[in-house]
């Protein structure tokens, strides 16, 4: 793929042909960018710490227009990484429909998505639907998604599993790293981890989370000894953290992700004001250290309960 600076003439071409189209003048130039980055893997390419997710508005139907204003401004503030995933409602078919009008964008950024299906059959298909609906010949990552129980594992390992779809998958080109995803049971993410071939991990990464452990420590740990890239995910916890009148804003939440032990982090957006958010945290080098103690001391009673997504409260 090459380094991905080298396509930001072509995406900044597009993007002043978008804006003269819409008349609506909803993104502002930026000449450069500071977003940090990391490579993906020993010898991937470059990619930026914090990613697009498919949530926010993304995971919705019948929002074209702002769904495509949220994709423009993460492309105009250089961010390269963009998630989704077939379970993601129109979350392909809206980041396909920005790729399709110009195919050159492909090469300056980080397309993943996922596949939910245990079996060879399946996940196949679901690979050709999510390249068909991305409007790309290949996908830069594809995940194992939500990995939850011992018999997703089985499944997966069995005769006609899909592990054997996503190693095919890469072996053929169709994609180029393959991944697993989990927030249900730390056990279960660091079996794959420590079984299956692998390029990266998705897990979840919070003040919770630090608490709790499990992820951050026992499966990233893993991930580390076998150099694989680990990505952070449930930075807002859907949202549900961010209590700006108890000082928890989703700016302090996102650099706290940030600086949990991973490679990078995916944040949903609605909005184009919360991707410049976004941005900005990510950008934010002031020390935060007396924040993020703070944040665990008030995430510390409730821990086990704020962390729904693990299936038990």
């Amino acid at each position: 793929m090459g380094n991905l600076s080298l396509s930001w003439a072509v995406v900044f071409d597009w993007l002043d042909e978008q804006i003269l189209k819409s008349g609506n003048g909803y993104v502002e130039r930026i000449e450069m960018s500071d977003l940090p980055t990391i490579p993906f893997g020993p010898k991937g390419p470059l990619i930026t710490r914090i990613g697009l997710g498919g949530e926010g508005i993304l995971r919705t139907t019948g929002h074209d227009a702002r769904a495509r204003q949220v994709i423009h401004e993460a492309v105009l503030q250089h961010i390269t990484y963009f998630d989704t995933a077939p379970a993601y409602q129109e979350s392909q078919a809206y980041l396909g429909s920005v790729w399709a009008e110009r195919p050159q964008v492909c090469d300056a950024i980080f397309q993943t998505s996922k596949s939910p299906s245990r079996t060879y059959a399946q996940a196949m298909s679901d690979l050709t639907n999510s390249l068909n609906a991305l409007h790309r010949d290949h996908l830069d990552l594809w995940q194992i998604h939500d990995l939850r129980t011992w018999e997703d594992i089985r499944q997966m390992e069995g005769p006609g599993g899909a592990l054997e779809a996503f190693v095919q998958a890469r072996e053929e080109g169709r994609v180029r790293h393959i991944g697993a995803t989990g927030h249900h049971d730390p056990e279960i993410l660091k079996y794959a981890v420590t079984h299956w071939p692998l390029d990266s991990v998705l897990l979840p990464a919070n003040p919770a989370e630090t608490l709790l452990g499990g992820f951050l420590d026992g499966v990233v740990d893993e991930a580390r000894d076998r150099e694989m890239t680990v990505i952070g995910m449930k930075c807002l916890g859907g949202g549900m953290f961010v209590q700006p009148e108890n000082g928890i804003t989703a700016d302090i939440l996102i650099r706290y992700a940030l600086n949990c032990p991973v490679d990078l982090i995916i944040v949903g957006c609605s909005t184009p004001d919360q991707v410049r958010e976004l941005v900005n945290a990510a950008t934010d080098t002031t020390d935060a250290l007396p924040r993020f103690r703070q944040l665990e001391d008030a995430f510390r009673p409730h821990a086990p309960k704020l962390t729904y997504y693990r299936g038990r409260v």
